[in-house]
């Protein structure tokens, strides 16, 4: 069985040890805080991001990461978008050539608008060409965690490494199909948090169902959009990396980015919202990005635009959704 280091021990990072240990797979977490490491050895137990859920005694918790890459041979971080070149320019000293590295941070670099994969090839590339696939797809980490049956895409453009991943990580409650489309992939995951902020005004706002299916729906036209205009498939997002992510992340109560658009939508300040957060909304910090992406590419994004306009405080949550209903009329 391959050795798997786990770079990020937040909620997501904890979920994927819990699914991974029982299959046999010997697993190092690395978690940046030593609290963090603490909980998990003392009492099998990520007490500050995934509490309830006891983790196997084959799960090693470490905050040295020379430890947890020592003899790795796959490599998964999980950790927040803008944190992920500074991670792995720490890990650079203790990488070799022969591990698979895996991305399951749903994000884009907000300086160069680079997707994960980019930033890793960018960081490693220095010392060798990595093997790296992206993970991605609608899996709630408290639901992956407890065993709830999940269904996500591994995506690379190494069709071996893509299958490595897919036969070590699927089983009996997590299922991985494979896609070579690694911009879609990417690309569906990060845009549909910007989206779930959209779903979750609406909902602070108190409005019915109308709008937030046509959030998705027309949220998933513009994720396909800017997603193509950067070289992905159309029915990559038509798939779990796009259509699945979106609803689950538009509809679900777990969701962090849609729990920010609620509180936005009941007339709260972001400042506020996220202050007392300890895990990671990607999409806050993704949608500037992506307007700046869209904007590159000549794609329109409108829905997109207006979350930024929110999150700027450029507008309320009420005149972005009017601006949005008076816009042009157009055919679909």
């Amino acid at each position: 069985m391959p050795r798997i280091a786990i770079i990020g021990a937040g909620s997501w990072g904890t979920a994927l040890a819990a699914a991974l240990a029982p299959l046999g797979h010997a697993v190092t977490l690395w978690a940046y805080e030593p609290e963090v490491v603490e909980s998990l050895r003392i009492h099998r137990e990520n007490r500050f991001f995934m509490p309830g859920i006891l983790l196997p005694e084959t799960v090693q918790a470490t905050g040295d990461m020379a430890e947890a890459l020592a003899g790795a041979e796959i490599v998964l971080t999980v950790v927040p978008s803008h944190v992920c070149r500074t991670v792995y320019e720490q890990m650079l000293p203790d990488l070799r050539p022969a591990m698979v590295f895996v991305s399951a941070t749903k994000g884009i670099d907000t300086e160069r608008r680079l997707r994960m994969s980019e930033v890793i090839q960018d960081t490693v590339g220095q010392r060798f060409a990595p093997q790296l696939t992206v993970l991605s797809g609608p899996s709630f980490a408290l639901e992956v965690a407890r065993g709830d049956p999940t269904a996500v895409v591994v995506a690379s453009e190494d069709r071996e490494a893509a299958r490595l991943v897919q036969q070590t990580f699927s089983s009996r409650t997590l299922r991985l199909y494979t896609s070579n489309d690694v911009v879609g992939v990417e690309l569906g995951g990060a845009v549909k948090n910007i989206i779930a902020i959209a779903a979750g005004v609406v909902d602070g706002l108190g409005l019915g169902h109308n709008p937030t299916a046509a959030l998705i729906t027309r949220g998933l036209a513009e994720m396909t959009r800017l997603a193509c205009a950067c070289g992905a498939r159309r029915d990559t997002l038509a798939g779990l990396a796009g259509m699945g992510d979106l609803v689950l992340t538009c509809t679900g109560h777990l969701s962090r980015n849609r729990s920010v658009g609620v509180e936005l939508g009941k007339g709260r300040q972001l400042a506020e919202i996220i202050g007392p957060m300890r895990m990671v909304a990607e999409g806050v910090r993704t949608t500037k990005a992506a307007v700046a992406l869209a904007l590159e590419k000549g794609v329109e994004v409108p829905i997109t635009q207006q979350v930024n306009r929110i999150l700027e405080s450029e507008v309320s949550p009420r005149e972005a959704i009017r601006e949005l209903m008076e816009r042009t009329l157009k055919d679909e």
